[in-house]
């Protein structure tokens, strides 16, 4: 999941109205944040395999120490914590740790019965809806649909970069998940995880285009 994930970020606004956005898409974008330092670190691992499911050509041969359930509520608890630690809201670390839970949640819809239960790799979940294209692209695009419509609600506009900042975000992110659909295979697992890195300039801009933005009822 892609642009799912983002969804999921930007609904936590309304739960966290005072937590920049970059923070909150951090969060859920977490595991996916730290497995490609896994992956460059030789710790998990990730195969091109064409034709794997009918919307990613990835395998997932070996990641629990990223995306197990169990280590997700280790990531969901440790942000929480750390947050608190550092004299953060309640709210703010309650919503940091659902994104990092909603992460996986949402990868158990599109995968395929790859996502470990446990550390041990014996057993796995995934309803794998990454087989049916269309389906894969409805349920990501409703829920960044519903995601963003939750932002807009919570947040106003405050100068020019809230204005239109945000629509900015949201039409590279669109861009960036229709180029994924019609894209090339990757040549290997480098440029995966390099690709997976680059992320971090997508929460930055979302970052940037809230700073335009305050907590309020829109159109007030």
């Amino acid at each position: 999941m892609f642009i799912g994930h983002y969804g999921a970020g930007l609904a936590l606004k309304r739960f966290a109205p005072n937590t920049s956005l970059g923070t909150l898409l951090l969060a859920a974008l977490w595991l996916d944040i730290i497995w490609p330092v896994f992956i460059l670190l030789g710790i998990e691992r990730v195969t091109i395999t064409p034709g794997a499911t009918r919307v990613t050509p990835l395998v997932f041969e070996y990641y629990p120490f990223t995306h197990s359930l169990l280590a997700t509520v280790f990531w969901a608890v440790s942000l929480f914590v750390i947050c608190r630690l550092l004299k953060g809201r309640f709210y703010t670390a309650l919503a940091l740790g659902a994104g990092v839970l909603s992460h996986w949640l949402l990868d158990a819809i599109v995968h395929k019965p790859d996502l470990p239960i446990g550390i041990s790799n014996a057993s796995f979940a995934g309803m794998g809806l990454w087989n049916h294209p269309w389906a894969t692209a409805l349920v990501e695009g409703l829920i960044f649909a519903v995601g963003l419509s939750l932002y807009l609600g919570t947040t106003r506009p405050i100068n020019a970069i809230g204005r239109y900042g945000i629509w900015a975000f949201a039409g590279v992110l669109v861009i960036i998940y229709a180029v994924q659909f019609a894209g090339s295979v990757p040549p290997n697992a480098t440029v995966v995880a390099y690709v997976g890195l680059a992320q971090a300039l997508l929460i930055i801009f979302g970052g940037w285009a809230d700073r335009g933005r305050r907590p309020g009822i829109r159109g007030s």
